[in-house]
């Protein structure tokens, strides 16, 4: 049970974004129909890592859905799609621009068929201006919003962000976009056309550098761990590797001077407020920083956890994977699986009221659904037989 049960998604959406959006519909109690072409979602081919012949990367964002195979291409694809589309509440598409109207599927054609429904289209570079046909993967947008020219070290190259923060929050932004609509079709009956682009949601993560430019002209770069408008505000090396401090207003940097025997800095003038650290950065580091270099990264964090300096050590995938504050709040979920043994997932990250939705079935095999949901849309055996044998 969840707060959209009895709401039917048709998801025509492959690789991350629209499949993540749909995702988040399924763990708040959607039925959820995933399309698939003859050849699966692409995703399924993606890796190594592979689990049990499974991609790690398609079973990241398809949990809880039904898969069907159904060929676009022709017309009895077609057909099938434009009478799921009459039962559905929801569609989700990343098709480039115009690949949908070519085949009758595009957002006049079906709203026809369904006023009530709520069409959500995700493109690369949205759906107006010149790239608006071009296919968007997400380092392709990172690349081109300037995500990746702030991030890295100021010696290095460019570098992608590790996580796929564009297609993420994409998918997410989408399913917000898709919440509001239903709320409005609450109160109108009507369907709304959604529109998604990786485009806008990359511009989003940088919107305080563009404000940033917009106010001084100057042009923003890389700077590793830091950013640019607080100090200090970086990882500090240790003994044994670094330590992530955030000192994000003057009370704190006042606690981890004093932490760190540095009481002498609250009266530079060079430090007084952030502002002037800022424009100091290096210096307030530096002196920060001899005094840090001479403690293990955990003598250093009980330290400034005793004193409540925000601090964090940089972690890789395996230490998070068993961490305890993870496990705390149940945020890699168990989840029974027919095929791969001791199977977990990232569980469902809200919940509500104190209890989080849990994983209704595990991401399903390319077509597994396919002869279930012909028979629930009224297909008869025959031809139930005929569609899925591809005749």
């Amino acid at each position: 049970m969840g707060p959209l049960d009895n709401i039917v998604v048709l998801d025509l959406s492959r690789i991350l974004a629209g499949p993540f959006s749909t995702q988040i519909l399924s763990d708040l109690g959607a039925t959820v129909w995933k399309i698939e072409s003859p050849w699966g979602d692409d995703t399924r081919k993606w890796g190594p890592p592979f689990i049990e012949g499974e991609s790690a990367y398609y079973l990241s964002a398809n949990r809880g859905k039904k898969s069907m195979i159904v060929n676009l291409r022709d017309e009895r694809g077609q057909a099938i799609i434009k009478q799921m589309a009459q039962k559905a509440d929801i569609l989700v598409e990343n098709f480039k621009v115009g690949d949908l109207a070519r085949r009758g599927l595009d957002y006049d054609s079906v709203s026809k068929i369904n006023p009530r429904l709520i069409y959500a289209s995700v493109t690369g570079y949205g759906s107006r201006g010149p790239l608006k046909e071009r296919p968007g993967y997400d380092p392709l947008i990172q690349a081109y919003t300037g995500v990746m020219s702030l991030t890295g070290h100021p010696d290095g190259p460019p570098a992608r962000v590790g996580g796929s923060v564009v297609d993420v929050g994409t998918g997410i932004l989408t399913a917000l976009g898709i919440l509001a609509a239903l709320r409005e079709r609450d109160k109108t009956g009507k369907g709304t056309h959604v529109e998604a682009s990786l485009l806008a949601t990359s511009l989003g993560w940088v919107s305080y550098h563009i404000q940033g430019y917009l106010a001084s002209g100057e042009v923003p770069g890389r700077m590793g761990t830091g950013l640019a408008s607080i100090a200090p505000y970086e990882a500090f090396r240790t003994e044994d590797g670094e330590l992530m401090i955030s000192a994000g207003n003057d009370g704190i940097f006042s606690r981890l001077c004093q932490s760190l025997g540095l009481a002498e800095l609250l009266d530079d003038e060079r430090f007084r407020d952030n502002p002037t650290r800022v424009a100091n950065r290096d210096a307030v580091h530096a002196l920060i920083e001899v005094k840090t270099a001479r403690m293990s990264t955990e003598e250093l964090r009980a330290l400034l956890d005793e004193h409540r300096v925000p601090c964090a050590p940089i972690r890789d995938v395996s230490e998070v994977v068993d961490d305890e504050q993870v496990r705390a709040n149940e945020l890699l979920e168990p989840v029974e699986h027919p095929r791969i043994p001791g199977y977990r997932d990232v569980a469902f990250p809200l919940q509500f009221d104190g209890v989080r939705p849990g994983t209704r079935s595990v991401p399903p095999m390319a077509g597994e659904h396919t002869a279930e949901v012909l028979a629930e849309l009224g297909y008869s055996e025959q031809e139930v037989a005929s569609i899925t044998a591809g005749d």
